[in-house]
């Protein structure tokens, strides 16, 4: 890189190169993503709670919550965070053989 990407500082101690403020990158957030599970007729709802329980943070009552939502409507929202790891919670749910997709969160 050149000396003219860096700033040169000056002290008492030496020279000090410093990146420009304008030059580092702005975090952001990245985009939410819903994580849906799906009901199905081969697991046993104790199984799923229980799943929930272990791949989530959710509580107990919100395990359940869910897991009756989705036996009665078809679907329940679990939570919502990056796609990263909405992906992940996907795959973990399938290694249980229980139905879990992701959507982006409008």
């Amino acid at each position: 890189m050149s000396d003219a990407f860096f700033n040169i500082e000056m002290s008492e101690k030496g020279a000090a190169a410093t990146l420009p403020a304008k030059t580092l990158p702005v975090p952001g957030l990245l985009p939410p993503y819903r994580v849906l599970l799906h009901n199905d007729d081969v697991n046993d709802m104790g199984f799923v709670v229980e799943k929930i329980l272990e791949l989530t943070t959710l509580e107990f009552e919100e395990a359940i919550e869910k897991m009756l939502e989705a036996h009665e409507t078809g679907v329940a929202l679990l939570l919502v965070t990056h796609r990263e790891r909405a992906e992940l919670y996907a795959e973990q749910f399938q290694t249980y053989q229980l139905l879990v997709t992701i959507e982006p969160d409008a």
